[in-house]
């Protein structure tokens, strides 16, 4: 049974979700890192919210962690680099929390309005400077949104009811899809001169980081009023501080920090300076929603293999999972024996799915591959790092699709471009889902890899099989399987035996000794 342990305070729903999908959960909160690496070595599964740090130190300590799933959208607190080499994968819950941080963006850009924190201190104060807090309309009034994904299609919704005009900065946004939200594609540029209010909705990046400079801040319109509910470092705070003093900007609403819990800052005090101490996600709605998906998720991903919402693996659902996994079996199988008779760099890699294959997702397969043909240079290699060990190693990885059937109903193909030119194996699936390799660099070959099994090259010629035979029964080899292929009569033949143990190098010495072998190696899978 898998085992998942919630380090931060979470909605009791997580833990009675684990243990209805069959998952062990421990709810073990408050750990220094020191008593996390303690025990975090019994754990499969990690689930956290915004306190836990999920360091390397931390994951060089969780020896059997599978999966990290943060309850809410940033992952700041953890390493995903390092949580990605350890095939470790990360998840988030990006959907749980929308509305309500859309919802406190919109609470925010009403309250520089109308001054309503100020005007709320100076009443209790037993004032009643009614002249002293003129708002504006938000009405007719513009609205530039910096990133138009989820959390600001909300928002952009929520100003369009509210009779704003609304324009977007977002380069991954698609003409297409912002005439269905309703908004005007603009640059950056134009966004700071056009809007009377700036909402931020980006992650932090090194492309979006600090994207409200001193220089950027100095394009906008006088007076402009500035959300952000999104990540700290999208504002250069000083910058901001300078532009409120000035006048440039006529009011700022912050939820996020550079540094957080923001103890300090040079914000604090200024006039038309309102802050919140990341409240975002701060509804109960969302807590239960945020705790609900991330103990879903990450149950599918240890029970089922089901991968949704991650960060550094291609995502798979519950209900993909077991229709790719014979194919993810077959490509695993094929990316190890092409890792294994391979010698020398690899320069490229190419994965070609045929026929049905070609209608499935193909990123899960990929991976599959990849993880089979590096497991023969480490042992740590698995899925999740895989893609991100072979960039490492320089290596061009290719996809390619061909809808249309050939010999077979359905066909995985992998070639490597080496040195000596491409080389390539391919396989299929049979009746029962079974990986079956059905041809090997260019010679059709009908064989189950399995276990540990004896490869030979030879010429094809009378009594070769009768002498191999008899050296294996010599040694006391057991032969299980036997696959014969070549290329024609009196040519290059292939044969693979699967066999009852691993083949030793004195036996693979005497079976090169043989008239005719060209190439002998032992293959285990």
């Amino acid at each position: 049974m898998p085992k998942v342990l919630i380090s931060d305070k979470m909605d009791p729903k997580a833990a009675q979700i684990f243990r209805e999908r069959g998952v062990e959960v421990d709810e073990i909160t408050g750990k220094t890192p020191d008593e996390l690496k303690a025990i975090i070595g019994e754990y499969d599964g990690l689930a956290i919210r915004s306190s836990t740090k999920v360091t390397k130190d931390i994951l060089d300590h969780a020896t059997n962690l599978k999966v990290v799933g943060r309850a809410g959208i940033g992952v700041d607190n953890v390493d995903i680099p390092a949580a990605s080499s350890r095939g470790v994968v990360v998840m988030n819950t990006p959907f749980g929390n929308s509305i309500t941080t859309a919802e406190h963006a919109i609470a925010l850009m009403f309250a520089l309005a109308r001054q309503l924190p100020e005007a709320d201190a100076s009443t209790q104060a037993g004032k009643w400077e009614k002249n002293r807090f003129m708002g504006v309309e938000l009405t007719a009034k513009t609205l530039g949104l910096i990133g138009a994904g989820n959390i600001g299609s909300i928002v952009a919704d929520r100003a369009r009811g509210l009779k704003m005009k609304v324009v977007a900065f977002d380069p991954f946004l698609t003409p297409e899809r912002a005439v269905e939200m309703g908004v005007e594609k603009v640059t950056l540029d134009e966004l700071l001169a056009r809007a009377d209010f700036i909402t931020l909705h980006t992650p932090l990046t090194d492309q979006t980081r600090n994207i409200l400079s001193a220089e950027a801040i100095a394009k906008t319109k006088k007076g402009v009023r500035i959300i952000n509910c999104a990540r700290g470092g999208l504002i250069d705070e000083a910058a901001l501080k300078a532009a409120l003093d000035s006048g440039q900007v006529g009011g700022a609403a912050l939820d996020v920090f550079v540094e957080e819990p923001a103890k300090a800052s040079p914000l604090f005090g200024t006039p038309g300076f309102i802050s919140t101490p990341h409240l975002g996600a701060s509804t109960t709605e969302a807590q239960v929603n945020v705790a609900i998906q991330v103990a879903e998720q990450m149950a599918d991903y240890l029970v089922s293999g089901g991968v949704t919402n991650a960060l550094n693996v291609p995502s798979l659902s519950a209900e993909e999972a077991p229709k790719l996994k014979p194919y993810m079996a077959l490509a695993e199988k094929l990316g190890s024996l092409v890792g294994q008779l391979t010698t020398g760099a690899i320069g490229r890699i190419s994965i070609h799915t045929e026929g049905a294959a070609a209608e499935l997702n193909p990123k899960p397969i990929t991976s599959a591959v990849l993880a089979g043909f590096l497991r023969n240079q480490t042992d740590t290699v698995n899925m999740v790092n895989a893609p991100f060990l072979a960039k490492d190693r320089g290596m061009e990885v290719r996809e390619v699709r061909t809808e249309r059937e050939g010999d077979y109903h359905t066909l995985l193909r992998v070639s490597v471009k080496t040195a000596d030119g491409e080389r390539s194996v391919a396989g299929t699936l049979f009746g029962d889902q079974a990986p079956r390799l059905v041809e090997l660099f260019g010679i059709k070959v009908e064989a189950d890899l399995a276990g540990d099994m004896l490869y030979v090259v030879n010429d094809d010629a009378p009594g070769f099989i009768g002498r191999l035979g008899t050296l294996l029964g010599q040694a006391g080899v057991n032969i299980g399987t036997f696959h014969l292929g070549r290329r024609q009569a009196g040519g290059e033949a292939v044969l693979l035996l699967s066999v009852d143990e691993p083949v030793s190098a004195d036996l693979l010495a005497q079976v090169k000794a043989l008239p005719g072998v060209r190439t002998a190696m032992g293959l285990a899978f």
